[in-house]
């Protein structure tokens, strides 16, 4: 087997739960074969780029082998080569935290909250 359907190999992979999930990523627009937006019967063969936008991440991924079925984890993570960007680490904003069970706040410690959210650069509603 040379080629297969996008939206089968997505599936297959284990990128997408089903393949009607896979299908529809592919109408929305949320998946590129080698930069051109793919619809659900475009072939993809080994050396394809792959980017899909699955929920709130974009996935790249080299296709490394072709498979129509849906394999287990192990067997699917050595058909693609995951080549995702890491995400940015997180800037460590400091959040300002209140021990479980301790009620609300009193109106003293409303205003230290409402002055460090102003220091931080949001205005408190």
């Amino acid at each position: 087997m040379e080629s297969t359907r996008i939206d089968r190999w997505l599936w297959a992979v284990r990128l997408t739960k089903t393949r009607a999930d896979a299908a529809a990523a592919c109408r929305g627009g949320h998946v590129r074969v080698n930069d051109r937006p793919a619809k659900p019967a475009t072939t993809v063969v080994p050396g394809d780029e792959v980017r899909a936008r699955i929920g709130t991440t974009t996935r790249v991924v080299e296709v490394v082998q072709v498979i129509q079925k849906r394999v287990g984890a192990a067997v699917a993570a050595t058909c693609l080569v995951d080549r995702t960007p890491k995400p940015p680490p997180e800037a460590a904003i400091p959040v300002a935290r209140r021990e479980r069970g301790a009620g609300r706040p009193t109106k003293r410690e409303r205003r230290v909250l409402d002055e460090f959210r102003r220091q931080q650069g949001s205005e408190a509603p």
